[in-house]
Parts: C-alpha cells; structure tokens; sequence
C-alpha cells in the first residue's frame, strides 16, 4: 500500500465511531474510546532466515516514516511513547492491546477531535508477521 492509501485509512479511522462493545475482526479491533487497525503486514516468518526478517522490518519502517511524515506536515511533530509499563498493570485499550506487540508508538494528538492518533510496528512473535499499526484513543496515553 501506498502513503496516500495509508492515510485515507487513518482518516476513515479517525473519523470513526467507537463501539459501545469491543470487537475483533481480522486486522482491526474496535470497543469503547478506541481503533486499532494494521495498515501493512508482512509475511510469517515459521521458516525464514533472520535476513528475511529483517529486510521486512525495514519495508514496514520504510512505510511508516513516510506516513509518519505525511502526518506530520498536517498535525506536527508526533510524540514518542514508550509502551513498556503498559504491560504492568490493568492499561487502557488500545495501550494494552499495543504493548503486547511493540515497544514503542508515535503520538499525535487530535484537538479539534478530542482523539489521538498513533503508529507503530509490532509482531506478536518471532513467526508472526511484521505489522504497521495505527490506533485512535480518547484516553490520552502517558509518557512514562
């Protein structure tokens, strides 16, 4: 996918409803105060090289800098925020869902919304697929 499809992605889920209920589907999930979409996946990774690996982190990076530029030059510099104490503890959605998969994420907040938006790059495990995730909240993440 391109930059311009990523962020016709991010808009749509910007623009959004929550759910009243959580629920799951095959790339996203939804519930209360919150989105998480995966907007790019690699491959699994049940029989490759550590070269493979990493030529797809460097794909989903590549995608995510050029996303995270675009957003940039709408809604400025983004905030880094490192997800690791999320995994202590009762977090949020989708801070618990996103700490489960990445160490850090990217943060821009959306004023004229009352939401924030947010990127990162997880895999659940060493097999699964490289994934670029956005996530829209309302609950404002903390930088610990």
């Amino acid at each position: 996918m391109t930059t311009h499809d990523h962020l016709a992605t991010v808009d749509d889920l910007v623009a959004l409803p929550f759910p009243e209920e959580s629920r799951l589907e095959d790339d996203r999930s939804s519930g209360p105060g919150h989105h998480l979409r995966v907007l790019e996946a690699s491959r699994d990774f049940w029989d490759a090289d550590l070269d493979v690996v990493e030529e797809a982190y460097e794909e989903i990076e590549t995608s995510l800098r050029g996303l995270a530029a675009a957003l940039s030059a709408r809604w400025g510099d983004p905030r880094p925020v490192d997800l690791a104490p999320y995994l202590e503890g009762e977090a949020p959605e989708p801070m618990s869902a996103l700490s489960m998969v990445a160490g850090s994420m990217l943060v821009w907040q959306r004023p004229d919304t009352g939401r924030w938006l947010a990127l990162a790059i997880g895999q659940a495990d060493r097999e699964f697929p490289v994934e670029l995730i956005a996530a829209v909240g309302t609950t404002p993440p903390v930088s610990y």
